[in-house]
């Protein structure tokens, strides 16, 4: 089979290796699509703060199964499927208290471990959540980041009659804005200082979308919500300008979430946090459960990810994908590369 393998950064080639046999309580899957994550682009310029060379990636993923290893029930040849990336370690504290997503060694395919991106991948079934056959590999492939969105949004709460802000319009903002919807939020107000993605998260049935480049956020918060403003601000954007404006103009005793990875250290006001009484919290990852309401949310009509995919690529075209991200990035949501 053809693996692809990044050697350093910008440099991607493919090996032909032997199609692996699921082990023992391992399954074969028949990988169909792969999406482009943002931490995939990190890795391209070789600015991935926990990822060595050279490095199979992968992580977003659907396929279906093409072989069983001894001993595993509950799945089906050619059953549809996608697959977590965790790899953890089952015994320090977060994973013996059902928080693997924290487990102390955590990694995760195609960072710290090899990833999906081949013709085959055989797998812990563990990690393997069966797909509805009606859903479409391209949907599958982006339960990943769903799952993210619904873990930020389980981070909170009841989501039912909030008023929900989320600061960043790209993939994962767009996706915690309409899983919030999916879950039972009253409304939900997207900014951005992207028109492209404003427009793309109106189409995504996102109630009110604001570019905060004309419209202060303060205000944009009254228009939308009135003068009690949101429940709860999400930072999906994760740069000191978003959770300034998420601190500055939060109700006083309300809550701010940080979903996206700050790239530098952050300089925000926290004495403002402080005398508001603001509970600043954060989000990482997912778990089986934010798996199985990402599924459920898209199945039942709750969220839309096609409007989300931008563009596909032949799997031998991973360098020209990752190119043409560079090339777009304003333009550019979620990128799919179709293996068979």
């Amino acid at each position: 089979m053809i693996q692809q393998v990044m050697t350093e950064p910008g440099k991607i080639v493919f090996r032909e290796v032997e199609t692996p046999r699921p082990k023992a309580g391992e399954v074969l899957v028949k990988i169909m699509r792969i999406g482009v994550c943002g931490s995939d682009i990190h890795v391209w310029h070789g600015k991935h703060p926990f990822t060595k060379y050279p490095v199979t990636q992968g992580h977003e993923v659907s396929g279906e199964i093409a072989a069983l290893g001894d001993g595993v029930t509950g799945f089906a040849l050619g059953q549809k499927v996608t697959i977590q990336p965790q790899v953890v370690c089952g015994k320090c504290h977060p994973c013996r208290h059902g928080k693997y997503n924290l487990c102390e060694e955590l990694k995760v395919m195609g960072f710290q471990t090899t990833g999906v991106a081949s013709e085959y991948f055989a797998v812990d079934a563990a990690k393997v959540t069966p797909l509805p056959e009606t859903m479409s590999f391209d949907e599958g492939a982006m339960i990943e980041p769903l799952a993210v969105a619904v873990h930020a949004l389980n981070r909170f709460g009841d989501m039912r009659d909030m008023r929900v802000a989320v600061l960043g319009a790209g993939p994962i903002g767009i996706l915690v804005a309409q899983a919030a919807k999916g879950m039972g939020a009253e409304s939900v107000l997207i900014t951005d200082v992207s028109d492209i993605r404003l427009e793309k998260a109106k189409e995504c049935g996102v109630d009110f979308c604001v570019n905060t480049a004309r419209t202060d956020f303060g205000d944009a918060l009254v228009q939308a919500f009135g003068p009690d403003k949101a429940d709860v601000i999400y930072d999906c954007a994760g740069n000191d300008v978003t959770m300034g404006q998420a601190i500055q103009y939060a109700r006083k005793g309300s809550t701010i979430i940080l979903v996206a990875v700050f790239a530098d250290l952050a300089k925000v006001d926290l004495a403002v946090l402080n005398d508001h009484e603001l509970d600043l919290n954060t989000t990482m990852m997912y778990r089986n459960e934010d798996y199985l309401e990402a599924i459920r949310l898209v199945n039942v009509g709750k969220v839309r990810l096609q409007s989300l995919i931008s563009k596909h690529f032949a799997f031998a075209d991973y360098a020209e994908a990752y190119r043409y991200i560079d090339a777009n990035r304003q333009s550019t949501m979620k990128v799919i590369m179709d293996v068979h």
